[in-house]
Formats: C-alpha cells, structure tokens, sequence
C-alpha cells in the first residue's frame, strides 16, 4: 500500500483525531501508576499512609472501571455515534482531572478512589476511537488505520517518563493541571477534525444485548478472553504497578545510579525512567507479535511468547536477581506481553470476522479484568509476604492455563475456521 493511496480514501482528520484522543486517554488511564509513591507521601503527611492493598486498589480501579466501561461506550457508540459519545466521555475525564488538582492538598483515599473512577472513562477510549477511524475506511486499510488509532498504548510510556519530573518540580497535583489541560486541547481538536462517517461510506448496524450474550455462550470466546486477560491484562497491570514494584525492591540502586550516572537525586524519577523503558518494550512490539503471527502462525507464536513469559516469571519468582538482571527480565516480560497482544489479535478476526466490533468490546474488559486481578495479586503479594515471589508464581501459573488452553483448541480451530480462513492459525 503506497501512502498517496491512503490519503485518497477515508478521512486523515479523523483519523489523526481519533489517534490523539485515544493516545491522550491513554495517558489519562495510567496516570496513577508513576504518581503512586508521591501520593502515598501527601497522604501520609496527613496521617493517612496507604498500605499495600489499599496501594494497589488504588492502582486497579482506574483498570477495572476501563474494562467494565469499554463494553458500555461501546453500545453508546452504535446508539449516539462516536462523536457524541467521545466528547461526554472526554469531558467527564477532564472534569475528574481537574477535581483531582483542586482538591489535591486536602484529598482524602475515598475522594482518590472517586478520581480513579473517572478516570477509568479514558482506559474506555478503546471502544470509541477504533471504530470510529475504522468507519471511514475500506477493508482493506482496516490493519493499517486501526493500528494508527491503537497506537496510544505507548501513552503509559510518556506518563512513566514526565510524570514524575513534573510531580519533583511543581508537585504531584500538578500533573492532574498539566493532564487536564492537555485533554482540553485535544477536546478542542477532536470537537472540530473528527467526524463519524456519514451512511454513504459506512451502513451502522447496532449491535443489541443478545448479540453479546449469544457470543458468550461460544466457548471460543471465552478462550480468547483468557488469552487476552493474561497477555494484555498482564501489560497493563504491570504497566501500571511497574513504579510500585521498582520502589520496593530496587530504590537503593537505583538512588545510587540515579545519584552517579544522571546526577538526579529524586529516586522516584529514576524509577519512573525505568519503568518507561520496560513499558515501551511491551507498546513498541504488539505490532511485531502480529506479524510474527501472520508468518508462523497465532497459535504458534503464542506458544513461544507465552512459554518465554513463564520462564521470565518463574525466574523473577525464585532468583534474587540483582537489580540490572531484574530489568533486563522485566523489560523482556513486557516485550513478551506485547508481542502477545499482537498474535492474539492476528487470530481473533479470523474466528470472529462479523461479529469484531462485539468480540473486540468483550476481549477488551477481559483484558482489563485481568489487569485488575494482577495489580491486586501483586498487592496481596506485598501485603501478605513482603516481597513479590507469590505474585510472579500465580501470573506463571496463570500464562500454564493460558498455553494449555491453546493445546486444548489448537487442532480444532485449525480444522475447523483455521482451515478456511486464508491466514496461518
């Protein structure tokens, strides 16, 4: 495909719109992530200290209310139309945002638990940006348009690498300022470039409740939401608890590094750079995971990333592995994560080709769901034993019944669908 033929067809403004708005929202979603320990300080320092459970609830809502929320924009999307449904959703995000910087200074954890709510409308995003670029277009430009419009996943990679900065220099309150602004402008760009596509390009056929339901009663679809829950859910729970884990395990080197090497005695932003190198593996590679999928195969590229992922987890689990061994695993986990994501995708529209946009809104809350279950698997883990041995033994376990799963499908699906679907299964 030459890019002169793809500024011919569909709608770039749109397109840029819905990138924008799904990269900011995503931005938006993990914002709670790298502020964790700063906020945890200003609670303390007001005779309220979070402790690990409530540290990672804290960190899961915004997680949970995204996956719940994805199905319900979703059918707001075929009732309203994009558009409308985007703008509420943003304005309820800024709104929350800026509630969360005018009240920072005197913001109790249930308040906190109320902004991480709202700001789970941004993790919702998902459901509304995609479909809205991919309307424009025919369906030959679906791969290419939907993965310009997904690709707001490396948004947790600038929040891991500035919010920290911004929360040393003008304080932590300030990031919610500096969000709720920049979502403004992005309000004020998608109010006047996006456009849903009128009939003539794109005939809407609302999906109804009974067409979720009858899904979930395939059994396929529910191997698909445990494959999501464990490869996506795994990227953003760690995604989001990265700071937190870095903190308790590793804060003297990486005081030590940030003190020798980058002259930076904020060990919080140290951390932070961390996490966003181990975060960025997992956003850059979802797209190589599906082209690895599409040359050898989605159930056999899941294979090596699950079984590396396995690996990966049992040695953090059971080596006390010095702090440079340590990110080079985790960095390698998230690279893994990621590439998932992408092999899992490569096969859910060969299965599930009419009914996408309805199997798209339910692996979607599934991999949330499972993002949710990690940060608070990691909490108790903390919580409970002091270190997160149990934690990366559980998330093991869980990838086994995931590969396990694929051994149980895998010669069914590839005589069955597989066989007439044109594309390596």
């Amino acid at each position: 495909m030459k890019f002169a033929d793809f500024k011919k067809e569909g709608h770039w403004p749109t397109l840029l719109a819905a990138f924008l708005y799904f990269d900011f929202s995503f931005m938006m979603w993990t914002m709670l992530g790298p502020l964790a320990t700063e906020i945890n300080e200003s609670l303390t320092s007001r005779g309220f200290a979070m402790n690990d459970d409530q540290t990672a609830t804290l960190l899961a809502v915004p997680v949970l209310a995204g996956a719940i929320l994805r199905l319900v924009l979703g059918i707001f999307v075929d009732k309203f139309g994009p558009k409308k449904t985007a703008l509420v959703s943003q304005m309820i995000v800024i709104a929350t945002l800026f509630y969360g910087y005018l009240n920072a200074e005197t913001i109790s954890y249930d308040e906190l638990l109320f902004v991480a709510l709202g700001l789970g409308f941004a993790g919702a995003s998902f459901a509304v940006a995609l479909p809205q670029a991919g309307q424009w277009y025919p369906p030959r430009l679906q791969g290419t348009v939907l993965g310009i419009a997904g690709a707001g996943n490396i948004g947790v990679v600038i929040d891991f690498l500035f919010a920290p900065k911004i929360a040393e220099i003008w304080g932590w309150p300030s990031v919610f300022l500096v969000g709720g602004v920049l979502s403004f402008i992005v309000l004020i760009a998608y109010v006047f470039m996006a456009k849903d596509a009128p009939s003539s390009v794109y005939k809407a056929n609302p999906k109804k409740l009974g067409d979720y339901l009858k899904l979930m009663r395939d059994r396929d679809t529910w191997w698909f939401n445990l494959f999501y829950a464990v490869s996506f859910g795994g990227f953003i729970g760690f995604a989001n608890y990265m700071k937190v884990y870095l903190m308790n395990t590793y804060e003297p080197e990486m005081s030590a590094f940030g003190l020798n090497v980058m002259d930076e005695g904020n060990v919080k932003v140290i951390a932070g750079y961390f996490g966003a190198l181990c975060i960025f593996a997992g956003a850059l590679l979802r797209p190589v995971g599906g082209a690895v999928a599409d040359k050898m195969g989605g159930v056999k590229s899941l294979y090596v990333f699950y079984g590396s992922i396995i690996v990966l987890a049992f040695v953090s689990a059971f080596v006390s592995l010095p702090f440079w061994a340590a990110i080079v695993v985790m960095f390698l986990i998230m690279a893994n994560l990621g590439m998932a994501n992408g092999s899992v995708f490569q096969l859910v529209p060969q299965r599930f080709g009419k009914d996408i946009g309805v199997m798209t809104g339910l692996i979607g809350m599934a991999g949330g769901l499972g993002g949710t279950a990690l940060i608070k698997t990691f909490g108790w883990s903390q919580g409970a034993y002091e270190g997160y041995t149990a934690g990366f033994i559980i998330f093991a376990v869980m990838t086994m019944v995931a590969i396990s799963g694929i051994s149980l499908v895998k010669t069914r699906w590839r005589t069955t669908w597989g066989a007439v679907s044109g594309a390596r299964i």
